[in-house]
């Protein structure tokens, strides 16, 4: 009688699963093309509303901002291609993500004066309130 003894291997099959989906996923022909979803932070001001979106490696032609009928839809496109080249080497990788965010905007917002301003991978939209009304007192007749 033999005995045999295999290792314990607990993680195993989940190696073998995160290999195949890799190979899977960069099978040469089929392009990148995945989801990005940018973090996105927002506060309110004295005078405004604010929302910071971060996307790094998004070139500011490749940013959409659009404001219509009291919703914001911040969108994009990202492309990544990232090229090495030595003396017997050469790889090209290429990445790209879209994206589309959407704010529902509340009543109080100045919608003809938005401002869009990108610096260092993060997209700035500041959403300026409307005056408030001044109050008039009325005279009961």
């Amino acid at each position: 009688m033999s005995l045999f003894l295999r290792r314990l291997e607990p993680f195993r099959e989940l190696r073998d699963i995160e290999n195949r989906l890799h190979q899977l996923s960069s099978k040469e022909g089929e392009s990148n093309v995945a989801a990005f979803t940018p973090t996105v932070n927002t506060r309110e001001g004295d005078y405004a509303y604010h929302i910071e979106v971060d996307l790094p490696g998004v070139k500011k032609e490749d940013i959409h901002v659009e404001v219509k009928e009291n919703r914001l839809t911040i969108s994009g496109e990202r492309k990544v291609k990232e090229e090495v080249k030595e003396e017997d080497y050469h790889r090209v990788e290429s990445s790209y993500g879209k994206f589309e965010r959407s704010f529902t905007l509340p009543d109080n917002v100045d919608a003809e004066n938005v401002d869009a301003s990108t610096n260092d991978g993060v997209l700035e939209v500041v959403l300026p309130k409307k005056e408030r009304g001044t109050s008039k007192k009325i005279e009961v007749k």
